[in-house]
């Protein structure tokens, strides 16, 4: 194509337009996962939220009992709780150590919060570069009205990875409160009897898991509102190349 056909004064040149023509297609795919998968990433620290919340609601209401089981699988009636076995099947069994469910559960929290911090560290750091990018949009007329949508979408984005960083940290701290809980069944119920705070910390653990939940959740909202605003964008760039949106509006699933 003619590369005076492709710009004018009020026009970026053509390379720029392809460059802002690969961002407008392939991020905003790239975030249509991003408006759902931190949710589902969600449901999942709910369920290890509740989890430990049936935990210390069953510690808060029953005396340790001094089992001598027959088997060493035998189930710990005093120590485990309903809601926690069907949800995340953590089992107290009489002969055994800490269950493995929970093992896995902080583990999980663990990784979880690193992960999010890290993509955070590089999601804000890329808005940064975003940010200073779009300043050259302000010297073309034909962006004029496009101009608060593009640098909404780069704000959502920063305030996403702010909010991922924030739900890593909590998950973190959660991780570190379970790490002061001893969860072998005979040191449990040895502390439980003497009044241990054990329970109160499962409470606080699982407050600041649930509230990571909600701020993953938070930050797909934030994702998902920049679909119609890339549709947006992405057309205008089209229009301007004189060539079909790489996706037509309406076509694409929204995350």
């Amino acid at each position: 194509m003619d590369e005076t056909a492709k710009s004018g004064p009020d026009s970026p040149p053509a390379a720029m337009l392809d460059a802002m023509a690969n961002l407008a297609r392939f991020h905003r795919e790239h975030e249509q996962f991003y408006a759902s998968a931190p949710r589902e990433q969600a449901v999942s620290l709910q369920r290890d939220a509740r989890t430990l919340l049936a935990l210390a609601d069953r510690w808060s209401a029953v005396q340790p009992a001094s089992p001598s089981p027959l088997n060493p699988f035998e189930g710990a009636d005093d120590l485990t709780a309903p809601v926690g076995l069907q949800l995340r099947g953590v089992l107290f069994m009489d002969g055994q150590g800490e269950p493995v469910e929970l093992v896995h559960l902080k583990r999980d929290l663990a990784r979880t919060a690193d992960d999010l911090r890290s993509g955070a560290d590089w999601l804000a750091a890329a808005m940064q570069s975003s940010w200073d990018s779009a300043r050259a949009l302000l010297d073309f007329a034909d962006f004029a009205d496009l101009l608060g949508e593009r640098h909404r979408i780069i704000l959502n984005d920063w305030q996403a990875a702010h909010l991922a960083d924030l739900a890593g940290l909590s998950l973190h701290r959660a991780a570190d409160i379970l790490g002061g809980v001893e969860f072998h069944p005979v040191s449990l119920r040895s502390a439980l009897a003497r009044g241990s705070d054990d329970q109160r910390r499962l409470y606080s653990a699982a407050e600041l898991i649930a509230r990571a939940a909600d701020l993953l959740s938070e930050s797909a909202e934030l994702v998902h509102d920049n679909e119609r605003r890339w549709r947006i964008f992405g057309a205008r760039i089209a229009d301007l190349s004189n060539s079909p949106p790489a996706c037509p509006p309406g076509s694409a699933h929204q995350g």
